[in-house]
This record gives structure tokens, sequence and C-alpha cells, in this order.
């Protein structure tokens, strides 16, 4: 029975060290790790990436299969909910580095089925909500900066990364508590109270100085 790390990289300033450091210290004892680079998670679906595609080669009963977020699987609804439903089917356990989620085909019960189902579609919903929502503060921002082209001053320069805003985002999205993004991405909490409050201005700021 053997641990596999899943990672999907969509941009140039996230690393699977990152995603496996975190897996790590929340006590995951990894295996071997998967990792698509550069892969958009709403428009590829899990079985067609170069690597996502091999999970479903190597994953065995007993396999346990470890993503930072459901988010990492994809952020289409369908593929996702597909995707574990076919896991859970070969008896694989999939388990979330983020809020520490479970979802295995072990219960017989229909009534925790019936809740597991639905906490399955659930995240599967919210990660595409979340992927839509980056991509409307995306917009906002750059209609931003472009509205404030002919200022030449940048401002200064953002205290976080492109991957830092958009895992805070998704975090605050799910309800997630500053202390616990704050951990998470290592970000002040000054920096996780500007994003929350002024996403738009957050979003352009990074779009200024192209990040």
């Amino acid at each position: 029975m053997a641990t596999i790390f899943y990672a999907r990289v969509s941009t140039t300033d996230q690393t699977v060290e990152h995603q496996r450091t975190q897996a790590e210290a929340a006590g995951f004892k990894i295996d071997r790790i998967v990792s698509d680079h550069g892969v958009s998670g709403i428009s590829t679906r899990l079985a067609e990436r170069p690597e996502g595609k091999r999970l479903f080669d190597i994953l065995r009963s007993g396999d346990t299969l470890v993503v930072r977020w459901i988010d990492r699987l994809g952020r289409n609804y369908g593929d996702v909910c597909d995707a574990i439903r076919e896991f859970m089917r070969r008896g694989v356990v999939i388990r979330t580095v983020i809020n520490g989620l479970t979802f295995d085909g072990a219960t017989k019960d229909p009534m925790q089925q019936a809740v597991r189902d639905a906490l399955i579609a659930f995240m599967a919903a919210t990660a595409q909500a979340n992927a839509e929502a980056i991509k409307e503060a995306q917009r906002a921002g750059i209609a931003l900066a472009r509205s404030k082209e002919e200022i030449k001053y940048l401002g200064r320069k953002p205290s976080y990364t492109r991957a830092q805003f958009e895992t805070t985002v998704a975090m605050l999205d799910q309800g997630t508590g500053i202390s616990a993004i704050s951990t998470a991405t290592t970000l002040s909490r000054q920096s996780i109270y500007r994003i929350r409050d002024e996403r738009a201005a957050a979003e352009a700021s990074l779009v200024n100085w192209g990040l």
C-alpha cells in the first residue's frame, strides 16, 4: 500500500516542493510524487493531463492519494466528482492536506454514503466556484490596472506571490480562518486582510508588477 502525492502547478511561481512540504508538515509520509506543470484545472481533465492520467494506472486498492486540496485534482465540477468516485471504486483513499478531509468507498451504510457523496459534490463545486472567482478577480484587476496605465509609479511591490494570492482567495472562499490561512501561506494577517477586503486592488497590484 503506497501513499502517492499528486500536485498540479499552473503558474511559474507555484512549486511542487511547496505543496509537498505542506503535506509532510501535516504528517503525511509520501512514497511517490506525481505532478503536472502549467496545466489548467478548468479546461484539462485529470485523465487528459500528462501525469494526471498516470494516477489511473498506478493507484491500486489500499493506496492513498494525497492532494493539497480538491482543486489540485481539478476545478471542473463533473471531472472532480468523476475522478474521486472512480478512485474510491478502485479501493483508493483520497485525503487532503487542507482541512484534513478523507474520502473512501469503505462504508456500506447508505446514510454515510449520502453524506460523503454530498461533501464530494460540495467540494468539487467549491473548487469550480473558486476558479471562477479568481478569474473574475483577474479580470477586475486587469481592468483596474489598465485604467491607471497613465500612472507610472507602481507603488509598493506586493508582499504576496500569485500562488499565495490564489491560495488565500480559495481558502477565504472556503470560510477558512485568517490564522489558518496565514499558517498555510506564510503571509501576514495584514496581507490576508487586504486580499480579503480589496481583492480587485490586490489583483491589480500583481498585474502592475507583472506577477
